[in-house]
């Protein structure tokens, strides 16, 4: 991982902080159990509306599991999910869960920005992941739409995968076909935190999309800068408690998450971010709002 302490702290004390924080990993559990819910409905091809009809069906057929289950939490975050009006492209309840929803008229956008979470984000805890994509789509405005890519099983912030690149792989074949399956609007890729590993290891078979942002990363996934030919940007808040963690890689235990994003030698632009922490870039009216905006506008936020 990496921080400003990685240039100032001696070696020997950030390989303790690192052993630290890999012994806290494996010894504290994931909160919380797995909800059983039914396999999803899969809807292919069809009417935009008669795909979002469908895949509500799946929502409220979980949603009816989990409540006959006793699981009051999960039935309430997934009523809330099937509500009319809300459109979701994918939604499978297992394992945490899986859903990409859309904001937006996806069919008629010119630009299409898609935001890729970080660790502790599945079904429980998706308010989060919403009101960011949320706030995004109302800063762009005019014919953008949004989509919170749920499209992997993210790591718990206090679990051993948060150290390695495992998640990331696994995500890497469903965020290609995702990003495919949008076609030929202008894509332009939000990866938050962990999610920022998920888009650098899928960097190189994205094919061409408009934009690469890493904020609130961890690192890369990759030793240097990404194998790409978009324009890749990188943020990190003045208040983001990631910056505190040492950006360490041990190749021989596979774990470390690649280069810092912010440093130069990632390659990346670096965006304003402002003071807020690590839950805070997508904000309303905060500066990393409005810069990663103009990003996905095709305006230089520096002009």
């Amino acid at each position: 991982m990496f921080t400003r302490l990685h240039r100032t702290v001696p070696v020997r004390l950030r390989r303790k902080v690192f052993t630290a924080v890999l012994a806290a990993a494996v010894v504290v559990p994931l909160s919380g159990s797995e909800v059983p819910a039914p396999a999803p409905i899969r809807p292919s091809g069809g009417p935009a509306e008669a795909r979002y009809a469908a895949v509500r069906q799946g929502i409220l057929a979980a949603g009816r599991m989990a409540a006959e289950r006793g699981q009051a939490r999960r039935a309430a975050a997934l009523r809330a999910m099937a509500e009319p009006g809300r459109r979701f492209l994918f939604f499978d309840g297992r394992d945490g869960g899986r859903a990409a929803e859309v904001f937006g008229d996806l069919a008629g956008a010119e630009r299409v920005a898609v935001l890729v979470p970080g660790s502790d984000t599945g079904l429980d805890t998706y308010g989060r992941l919403r009101a960011g994509a949320l706030a995004l789509h109302r800063e762009l405005g005019g014919r953008a739409a949004v989509v919170a890519w749920l499209g992997y099983r993210t790591p718990g912030t206090l679990g051993a995968a948060v150290l390695t690149t495992g998640r990331a792989d696994e995500a890497v074949p469903g965020l290609r076909a995702f990003v495919r399956e949008l076609g030929a609007a202008r894509v332009s890729l939000l990866c938050h935190s962990y999610g920022a590993v998920v888009c650098g290891r899928a960097a190189a078979g994205l094919g061409d999309v408009a934009n690469i942002v890493l904020y609130g990363a961890p690192g890369t996934g990759t030793s240097g800068p990404l194998r790409t030919s978009a324009p890749v940007w990188a943020a990190r808040a003045a208040g983001d408690w990631i910056a505190h963690v040492p950006h360490v890689r041990l190749p021989f235990l596979g774990l470390g998450l690649g280069v810092d994003p912010v440093s130069p030698s990632s390659g990346a632009r670096v965006l304003a971010a402002g003071d807020g922490g690590h839950s805070d870039y997508l904000r309303p009216g905060s500066p990393f709002l409005r810069a990663v905006a103009a990003v996905v506008s095709g305006v230089d936020p520096g002009a």
